[in-house]
């Protein structure tokens, strides 16, 4: 069975102790990919020391996340784009609007977007999304820059069935992950509804665990319960949600294996 974490912070700080450990354990259950977003430039050294150490599973985006959208932001997006002259990425993420922290920051985060989406495009790669009590604040920004060269992730999708709908009007796949198995996560209730070629498996570890790991470090063999959860709500055996998924994360990254 094959594998794909499309969102998964291994670079993080919490694996500072087991890292290599936590990555072989992926390895043995099937993960054979991950894919790995920035957050800011803090962060984009260990992201390139993890690719160095397994250059043919890591796959790095490149982006600022809305959460470090501050006074500075404009040396962050100049940061981005200087490691764009340098090299090549999978994609623009994680990228978009995060109201949970800070909703002080909305205008900056707003434009940071809007402009992360539009070196995407140019650059013919997909955006991943980081939405947290914002829905319609994204969806405005990406009803403005909808064409067709608007595509991606819509990461750990937390939404309705209207708003997955939305989503995928804007050509977006929903990136499932632990909140799939939570009781309250209520994803669970519609995702039926919603073709499985529009999915893709996470982790967004170290966070957001799956049952039973709910409240301990989250971590990239643990996207196998992500499958499993669905494997029950699709009523298809996990290897089919496996191969499914992994194909849509391939063509959604244009990685050709």
């Amino acid at each position: 069975m094959k594998l794909i974490d499309t969102h998964t912070h291994l670079y993080s700080d919490a694996f500072a102790e087991d890292r290599q450990e936590m990555v072989q354990r992926a390895l043995e259950k099937g993960v054979q990919q991950f894919f790995l977003p920035a957050i800011d430039s803090e962060t984009t050294q260990a992201m390139y020391d993890l690719e160095e150490q397994f250059p043919k599973e890591m796959h790095l985006m490149m982006g600022l996340h809305p959460t470090s959208v501050k006074e500075n932001y404009r040396e962050e997006l100049q940061h981005v784009k200087d490691q764009f002259v340098q090299r090549d990425f999978c994609a623009v993420g994680e990228i978009g609007i995060d109201l949970y922290w800070d909703k002080s920051t909305l205008e900056i985060q707003q434009d940071a977007f809007r402009e992360q989406i539009k070196l995407a495009k140019s650059k013919n790669l997909p955006i991943v999304i980081h939405c947290r009590d914002a829905f319609d604040e994204v969806f405005e920004v990406l009803e403005e820059e909808n064409d067709e060269k608007l595509y991606g992730i819509f990461h750990c999708f937390t939404g309705n069935e209207e708003q997955a709908n939305r989503a995928l009007s804007y050509n977006m796949k929903l990136g499932i992950g632990g909140v799939v198995t939570f009781k309250n996560g209520k994803i669970d209730q519609f995702l039926e509804n919603i073709p499985l070629e529009h999915i893709v498996l996470e982790t967004d570890a170290p966070y957001l665990s799956p049952k039973p790991f709910r409240g301990k470090r989250n971590e990239s063999s643990y996207v196998v319960y992500v499958a499993e959860k669905l494997s029950e709500i699709y009523n298809l055996p996990v290897e089919k949600i496996a191969e499914i998924t992994t194909k849509n994360a391939l063509e959604t990254f244009k990685i050709y294996k």
